[in-house]
């Protein structure tokens, strides 16, 4: 069974009970299906995607939290109901902070507005510092007042914006902090 990182013990009393765990191959069909939603991938190419890039996704977070200590955790409700994922993996993509250890979130829509993202991002702070990192990115969409305001939140300071490769006008901010 995976292993479920309890953090609903941590958390002060107007903070959401949550748990991470490392994703499972079932959470590829849960991630499909919370984020088969066009606000929740407006700024994740604006459609759902294909479930086959949820099974890669997935299978790719393992792999890391097998070799980094971390990962893109699935994000269960005090419930144990999939909303989404939290965590942190290396900047997998050729532009921006190549190298660089993101930390991320992204939510199903009912459960925006309730504390989880910002909940949960502390965790993941807590968790890779522990596993030895020194420095996290986050890289939002510069339309995505939603993430913005969690990176304030959570402390991280805005080191650069940069467009984003293959979508016209677009731009990314890159948000920063020391651990």
């Amino acid at each position: 069974m995976p292993e479920l990182l309890d953090a609903a013990a941590v958390q002060p009393a107007d903070r959401p009970a949550f748990r991470l765990r490392v994703p499972t191959e079932e959470d590829a069909y849960a991630w499909h299906r919370v984020f088969d939603d066009a606000e929740v991938m407006e700024f994740h190419g604006g459609r759902p995607a294909e479930l086959s890039v949820y099974h890669e996704f997935t299978a790719r977070q393992r792999r890391h939290d097998a070799e980094r200590g971390f990962c893109l955790w699935t994000l269960l409700d005090g419930d144990g109901e999939v909303v989404g994922f939290t965590g942190a993996q290396p900047w997998p993509h050729a532009w921006g902070p190549v190298g660089a250890i993101e930390i991320g979130w992204r939510l199903a829509r009912p459960a925006w507005g309730r504390g989880y993202a910002t909940a949960a991002a502390r965790e993941t702070l807590e968790r890779v510092r522990a596993a030895g990192v020194d420095h996290v990115v986050a890289m939002v969409d510069a339309r995505n007042a939603r993430s913005v305001a969690v990176t304030r939140r959570l402390g991280m300071a805005l080191e650069e914006t940069l467009p984003v490769p293959g979508r016209d006008g677009a731009s990314c901010h890159r948000f920063g902090l020391r651990l």
